[in-house]
């Protein structure tokens, strides 16, 4: 193999160019991914458009075969050369509270809000050894690297919506416990989204309401074909209107916001929801106006705060995967090469000429 990586940099704000970077020496507790795919994930979008912390790799959901590894990194993450992996985003300690609980999302290692902190996608290239990012041929595999073998026959790109999938795993059934008999509305068709959609039709959910725009409806016919009972474009329907007559006026059991329209959105989940329902927020775009915690007490509502995934979450989503019970090549709706980023980047960001739901980047396509 070659001694260097040909990576997509994300520069400055909105400007990607393809640079060369040495492969590392490995070192016994680390390895060397050659990547396979990585998916685009809604928060590539506005890191794109922030030229800080500096220039970087981006890309987070990431698929890939076993390069080089290290003799203890072996024994470590039992795995070989020549595996295929899905890797999460998190770097995490391992040894804190969050991390001994199965909780490692939450360890203060992976939150790259805080100085110092490492993160797959997000990581300037400054950092040495610079392979933070899936935009690039080869990753650095840091020794506190988080994977989950990847099973025959799942194709790359499938394969890595294992992130998206997983969190919608996450968000409607471990956190929301999504199940047989229970209504859930899902604000935003987005990959997240229909990663909540799947989950909760996976789980048995006997109602499953998908809201957006009425321009979603190629997202919206995605969303019918992975189990969505109903689909609401909210700028031409009344959404309380559907969600009481869908449930007999019962109302919702669960509503997740991830859509990341803002207040009108999460405020207005409130009426959607039964006493004692479930409001769980994904994005939110800063702080709520007029969020009304009156109703929230006076329905006995649970309000869930959720970012990311656990480690099952995403174990349930690459099953799901190998098991082909759902349709999830309408999920994806373009594969790139590298040359390609930004423009993959702009239309993640609504500012391409065509439409997306996931995107994933195949760092070896000519």
């Amino acid at each position: 193999m070659s001694d260097l990586s040909v990576a997509a940099v994300a520069v400055e704000r909105c400007k990607t160019e393809l640079r060369e970077f040495r492969i590392p020496d490995i070192p016994a507790d680390a390895g060397l991914l050659r990547v396979v795919a990585t998916g685009m994930c809604g928060a590539d979008w506005p890191m794109y458009q922030n030229d800080k912390p500096g220039p970087r790799i981006l890309g987070h959901e990431i698929v890939g075969t076993i390069e080089r590894l290290g003799e203890l990194a072996g024994e470590q993450w039992g795995v070989k050369v020549g595996d295929l992996v899905a890797l999460e985003e998190y770097l995490p300690c391992g040894h804190c509270d969050y991390c001994r609980c199965g909780e490692f999302r939450s360890c203060l290692e992976t939150d790259t809000r805080l100085p110092g902190k490492i993160r797959y996608g997000s990581t300037p290239v400054a950092t040495a050894p610079s392979l933070w990012g899936g935009y690039s041929q080869f990753l650095y595999l840091h020794p506190r690297s988080v994977m989950h073998p990847v099973p025959p026959g799942i194709p790359s790109h499938i394969a890595a919506m294992a992130l998206p999938i997983g969190n919608g795993f996450q968000w409607a059934y471990l956190d929301g416990k999504a199940g047989p008999g229970k209504t859930i509305v899902i604000h935003g068709p987005g990959q997240q989204g229909l990663g909540c959609v799947i989950a909760a039709k996976a789980a048995g959910a006997q109602n499953i309401i998908l809201t957006g725009l009425s321009t979603d409806e190629n997202r919206f016919a995605v969303g019918r074909a992975l189990g969505a009972h109903h689909t609401v474009g909210v700028d031409k329907q009344d959404l309380l209107e559907v969600v009481s007559a869908t449930t007999g006026g019962r109302l919702a059991d669960i509503v997740i916001d991830c859509s990341g329209a803002g207040p009108a959105v999460t405020n207005g989940s409130i009426a959607l929801l039964r006493k004692r329902g479930t409001l769980i927020v994904s994005s939110a775009r800063g702080p709520i106006d007029g969020f009304d915690i009156d109703r929230i007490i006076g329905k006995q509502i649970v309000l869930r705060g959720t970012r990311g995934h656990s480690f099952e979450a995403v174990e349930l989503a690459i099953s799901t995967m190998a098991a082909g019970t759902f349709p999830l090549e309408k999920m994806s709706s373009h594969v790139l090469g590298l040359h390609e980023l930004h423009d993959g980047l702009m239309m993640l960001g609504g500012q391409g000429r065509e439409k997306s739901i996931h995107i994933s980047v195949q760092p070896w396509k000519v």
